[in-house]
């Protein structure tokens, strides 16, 4: 797929002052970001000019974290990225992530051998046409590789100057203790949201003890905690197919789940994605989800999850409804280190 590099004329309304800011470890950012994953295909087809224009709406509106991968689309999704960069570079706290390698006729393999960072960090370097990522995560634990040596390897590149802040992503506590032993590791990506909560049992403690943010990824639970999914078969190119919380059986019994949400949604007058982001913002001013959004009606449906105030009662109701394993077909956290490796 090609990516349009027309111009496009940013958006003349001002910043939502809703945003306000978190804090990741020492890095400042909106308490929403963008994942631009789907911005290049990946679930579905894309509109390129609709996506630019989205990722164009989201810089003026003041989302400051944007997150790319260089697994994403082969590292198109990082090209598209650094192209719509150009002239607001210091506008963004960018994100990216090393380690999954792709292989034609072979499954995703994880790289997180000392030599791949540095050769990783450079290609991304140059497809995002930047000098400096902000923020570098290593995209899932090699299990062959002591994490030291590969959190050494890209503690090197920010002494370079080529990185300025440390992130992983899926994570185990222990693994995360170990690495930060090594370099202050700035934010975890993991799964988080509703119907995913396993990195609640001893990785979010973990973070708060050593000061790491956390960064949800599929915070709507890849489009069905919105009621999108509800009447939608999945077409076998789409990533989603291969969750086994969204196909077949194990769907029928997680629609059943959203009842509560609608519930919340209807007192507050909300859209059920309002809801799910909204849960997650009350977590802490440590927590920056980060939608994937690639049109603009849904990068404003998010934005409104700002505007909910969520009572105590809400989040009770939320989360028994939503106790963790209540999902059909919800992997186990350490599982996700390997399925749908490019969801993240």
């Amino acid at each position: 797929m090609t990516v349009s590099t027309d111009v496009h004329s940013p958006d003349e309304r001002p910043a939502d002052d809703r945003l306000g800011t978190a804090r990741l470890g020492d890095l400042i950012t909106s308490r929403l970001g963008i994942g631009c994953m789907v911005m290049t295909a990946s679930y579905a087809a894309v509109d390129d000019g609709e996506a630019r224009a989205t990722f164009d709406r989201a810089v003026e509106a003041g989302i400051t974290l944007l997150d790319t991968a260089d697994a994403y689309a082969d590292g198109a999704n990082e090209r598209f990225v650094g192209r719509a960069l150009v002239g607001r570079r210091d506008r963004v706290v960018l994100a990216t992530k090393f380690g999954l390698r792709t292989h034609p006729g072979r499954a995703t393999s994880i790289d997180g051998s000392p030599a791949y960072v540095r050769v990783a960090c450079d290609a991304s370097l140059g497809r995002l046409g930047v000098d400096h990522i902000d923020l570098y995560y290593q995209h899932r634990v090699d299990p062959h590789v002591p994490i030291e040596e590969t959190v050494g390897a890209m503690a090197e590149m920010v002494t370079a100057g080529k990185v300025r802040h440390l992130g992983l992503s899926e994570p185990s506590a222990d693994e995360l203790r170990r690495a930060h032993a090594v370099h202050p590791i700035t934010a975890v990506q993991s799964e988080w949201s509703l119907w995913a909560r396993g990195i609640e049992r001893d990785v979010v403690s973990t973070c708060r003890s050593l000061g790491v943010g956390i960064v949800p990824y599929a915070p709507l639970g890849r489009g069905f905690l919105t009621g999108a999914l509800a009447a939608t078969d999945l077409r076998a190119d789409d990533l989603r197919a291969t969750d086994p919380r969204l196909v077949g059986a194990n769907l029928s019994h997680n629609l059943d789940l959203l009842g509560t949400i609608r519930d919340v949604a209807a007192a507050h007058n909300a859209t059920l994605a309002q809801v799910a982001l909204a849960w997650l913002l009350v977590q802490g001013g440590d927590v920056v989800p980060i939608p994937g959004v690639e049109r603009r009606e849904f990068l404003e449906d998010n934005l409104g999850a700002l505007d909910v105030t969520l009572t105590d009662d809400d989040v009770r109701s939320l989360e028994r409804a939503f106790a963790p394993g209540a999902a059909a077909g919800n992997p186990d956290q350490a599982l996700m280190r390997t399925s749908t490796p490019g969801a993240s």
